[in-house]
């Protein structure tokens, strides 16, 4: 009876102590990924009321920028992009920074890219663009890629890929949808 008891006890501690070890591996990996939850924002279409007539207890409007005069009502805020004037003497930010936003570019244009796997949903600005949020459709899954001038995520199910691709690099925003 004795020596059953043992074992049972060694078992246990044996099974308690890989428990601890596997998941302490798993949260070291986790920790270190570039993962932001997806952000529900809404995508403004023209069909409805504009964003920022909506009201809930989840949507703050965010502060004016003390050193950025606030745009006037009257632009709209899906207006075509304008190009960046070059020579303003401002300088440029670094390979991991995104520009401060000025007055066109206080207002992204939320846009959404349906592809095979999943959707999209991109911030456009003038000169750089930020990833809302990326939802994979049912049996497919994920993988994201943020770098200082490129969005690339991939919809990945067996053989099948699909990526979602946003450069801005040499230019405005564009984004590429290829179907693997």
């Amino acid at each position: 009876m004795q020596r059953g008891l043992v074992q049972c006890l060694a078992w246990m501690l044996a099974t308690g102590a890989a428990v601890m070890v596997s998941w302490y591996g798993v949260r070291t990996v986790l920790t270190g990924t570039a993962y932001e939850p997806p952000r529900a924002l809404p995508i403004a279409d023209g069909a409805g009321p504009s964003p920022d007539s909506w009201s809930s207890s989840t949507h703050r409007p965010k502060p004016p920028l003390p050193s950025a005069p606030s745009p006037s009502p009257s632009s709209p805020a899906s207006a075509a992009p304008k190009p960046k004037p070059t020579g303003t003497g401002k300088p440029s930010p670094g390979p991991d920074q995104k520009p401060a936003p000025g007055p066109a570019e206080q207002g992204g244009d939320i846009r959404s890219y349906p592809a095979k796997g999943g959707r999209v949903v991109l911030d456009i600005r003038n000169s750089w663009a930020e990833l809302v949020s990326a939802t994979p459709d049912g049996g497919w899954q994920m993988q994201v890629w943020k770098q200082s001038e490129w969005i690339r995520v991939d919809f990945v199910s067996g053989a099948d890929t699909t990526t979602v691709f946003c450069t801005w690099h040499d230019g405005p925003p564009q984004v590429r949808v290829d179907e693997h």
